[in-house]
């Protein structure tokens, strides 16, 4: 589990293709990612993986076929920035949402502007993800806790603080790109419990 909380922004170092899997290395840079140790789970972009080895800065972890059709991994060179959690521990404050780093669904960036000092984005999702979008509500985008300015239809806006634009991989993307989405973890059981799924 995970707060949507941003600790750093890593890269990743290395690919290696393993039968239809993949190997990445990341390096944390200055990140201080606590005590994670080898077999402990790491939010990268919003997608929990396993940490699978661990040597100095930079941390390995496998995705699988799945998780590379599903989210942005898939799509991750070397020299990719990524954002970067490590799991919510009993007692740690929760200062984003619950966030558990499953990914819903590739949301596509529609609208990126300068408002003030902050920025306006602004996202299409998958038709299925739409009725979880909510004004005021909860979301993760490539692993960011945001509040939910505006929604209209599949689309949502937000809006950026400085902090976080420049302390995320957010600063990076560009309209028509791709990005992980993770609904609200109420909204989607919520909707589950309403008959609704």
């Amino acid at each position: 589990m995970f707060t949507g909380l941003i600790q750093g922004v890593g890269q990743v170092v290395e690919q290696e293709k393993r039968g239809g899997d993949t190997r990445l290395v990341i390096d944390c840079g200055d990140a201080d990612l606590g005590t994670i140790a080898v077999g402990d789970s790491i939010a990268i972009s919003g997608v929990c993986l396993t940490a699978t080895e661990i040597d100095g800065h930079c941390f390995a972890a496998d995705v699988s076929k799945e998780t590379l059709k599903l989210t942005t991994l898939g799509n991750f060179v070397v020299g990719t920035r990524v954002n970067l959690e490590p799991p919510l521990r009993a007692g740690d404050a929760l200062g984003g949402h619950m966030v558990a780093g499953h990914v819903d669904g590739l949301g596509v960036v529609e609208e990126l502007h300068a408002d003030a000092r902050s920025w306006r984005l602004s996202f299409s999702v998958p038709k299925p993800l739409a009725r979880y979008l909510a004004s005021k509500g909860s979301i993760a985008v490539d692993g960011i806790s945001l509040t939910i300015n505006e929604v209209d239809d599949r689309r949502f806006g937000v809006n950026i603080i400085p902090h976080t634009m420049s302390h995320t991989s957010l600063g990076d993307r560009r309209i028509g790109d791709h990005v992980n989405i993770e609904v609200d973890l109420v909204a989607r059981y919520l909707a589950r419990i309403a008959g609704y799924e």
